[in-house]
C-alpha cells in the first residue's frame, strides 16, 4: 500500500513540519469481534469525519503513553480547544489518557509504531462516535540526524505517534521552549494531517499548498507551514504559550470540509 511521511521535524531552533501515512491490513481481530477497518485507512481518509457532525457527533482520543511521559496537562487542554474550536462534535470530544510500559523498540521506525498500536490501541470508532488513537513514545524516531529531529508524525487516518523523548531533550535545552508548548504544537499539528492539511485528504480552497513539502502550507506563521526560520520563527511564536494558529487558509479548507 502507498506510504505517505510527513513528520513534525526540529532543525536545532528551526521546526520543519510534516508526518507519516502508513496503512494497515488487518480489520476483524478475530478475537473481539471488533470491525477495525474504518480506522485503518489511509492518511486524510477520514478528514470530514473528524471535523463534520454528519457521521460522528463524537470524538474519542485515546492516549497511550509510555510511564514516564504522559503529556503535560496544559498541552492537553490547547490540544481539546484547538478541536473544539475547528469541529462539530455536539455529543463532545472525550480525550482518556493510560500508561504502558516501555517496548524496549527505541528508535522507532513508523512499521514499529504500526505493531504497538495493534498491541496498545484499544478504541475504534463505534456509532456515532469516530475513535482517535495518540501514542506518546519513549525514544526518537530512526529518521532522526545529527541536526534534524522528528517530533511527532500521523500515520494513518486516525492514528499518530508523538516522541516524547525528542521532545523532553529539546525542551531541556537553554532558551527553548515549555515541554507543554512544543507538545501543544506537535499535536495540533499533527491532528491537522488527520484533518486533511494541506492538500492530502482536504481540498485546497485557494493556493497555498508548499511546493517543497507535500501536506504543508505556505503562508508565514501558519501552524501546518514546514518551516519557520531561525531566530525568530518558532521560538519567538511559541515563547510566552503562543502556541502556532492556523492560517485562514487552513480554516477556510477545513470549513469548506464540514469543520469550523
Amino acid at each position: 500500500m502507498s506510504k505517505y511521511k510527513y513528520s513534525l521535524l526540529l532543525l536545532i531552533l528551526m521546526f520543519s513540519f510534516s508526518c507519516t501515512s502508513d496503512s494497515d491490513e488487518n480489520g476483524d481481530d478475530g478475537i473481539s469481534g471488533i470491525d477495525k477497518t474504518a480506522n485503518l485507512q489511509g492518511l486524510g481518509d477520514s478528514a470530514s469525519h473528524l471535523l463534520s457532525d454528519s457521521e460522528f457527533t463524537s470524538m474519542n482520543i485515546e492516549i497511550v503513553y509510555v510511564n514516564g511521559f504522559a503529556p503535560t496537562e496544559a498541552a492537553l487542554a490547547n490540544f481539546k480547544s484547538f478541536l473544539e474550536e475547528r469541529t462539530f462534535k455536539p455529543d463532545g470530544i472525550n480525550i482518556s489518557l493510560r500508561a504502558v510500559s516501555s517496548s524496549g523498540k527505541a528508535p522507532f521506525s513508523i512499521e514499529e509504531i504500526v505493531e504497538i498500536e495493534k498491541d496498545t490501541r484499544t478504541v475504534y470508532n463505534a456509532g456515532d462516535e469516530i475513535a482517535v488513537y495518540i501514542y506518546f513514545a519513549d525514544g526518537k524516531s530512526e529518521k532522526d540526524e545529527e541536526n534534524k529531529f522528528t517530533l511527532g508524525s500521523a500515520f494513518r487516518n486516525t492514528s499518530m505517534v508523538i516522541f516524547g523523548g525528542t521532545i523532553e531533550d529539546f525542551a531541556s535545552r537553554p532558551n527553548a521552549p515549555t515541554e507543554s508548548d512544543i507538545e501543544a504544537a506537535v499535536l495540533n499539528h499533527e491532528f491537522g494531517h488527520l484533518f486533511g492539511l494541506v492538500d492530502i485528504g482536504t481540498e485546497p480552497q485557494s493556493d497555498h499548498k508548499d511546493d517543497d513539502n507535500e501536506g504543508h502550507c505556505n503562508v508565514p506563521d501558519c501552524l501546518m507551514r514546514a518551516s519557520i526560520e531561525f531566530g525568530s520563527g518558532i521560538i519567538d511564536e511559541i515563547e510566552g504559550g503562543r502556541v502556532p494558529q492556523l492560517g485562514m487558509h487552513c480554516i477556510r479548507d477545513l470549513q469548506a470540509a464540514g469543520g469550523r
